[in-house]
This record gives C-alpha cells, sequence and structure tokens, in this order.
C-alpha cells in the first residue's frame, strides 16, 4: 500500500511591500477566526490556488 505525502518546497521570493500587507491582514483574520495559529505560509499558497485554479 502506498501512501500520497503533500511535499511542501521552500522557495525564496520577493513579495512587495502593498501585497505583503495584505497577506498579513488575511492571516490576522484567519486567526481571530480559527483562534489559533495560521501560518504566512498557508495564508499564502491559500491565496496561490484562488488564482491559479
Amino acid at each position: 500500500m502506498f501512501i500520497l505525502l503533500e511535499m511542501s518546497k521552500r522557495v525564496t521570493i520577493m513579495i512587495d511591500d502593498d501585497l505583503d500587507k495584505k497577506l498579513r491582514l488575511r492571516q490576522a483574520k484567519m486567526i481571530q477566526q480559527e483562534q489559533s495559529s495560521y501560518s504566512y505560509s498557508k495564508v499564502l499558497n491559500e491565496s496561490l490556488r484562488k488564482i491559479l485554479k
């Protein structure tokens, strides 16, 4: 039996200040809604998935 694991890849990118601010605001909103931690990477990945579907 094979188990497929979703692998992450570490990538260095440059994000403009305005986009960083929007992502951090979205992260803060998710932390409030979930009442737990919500990583910047998760917010970025979810945002990219919406755009690149």
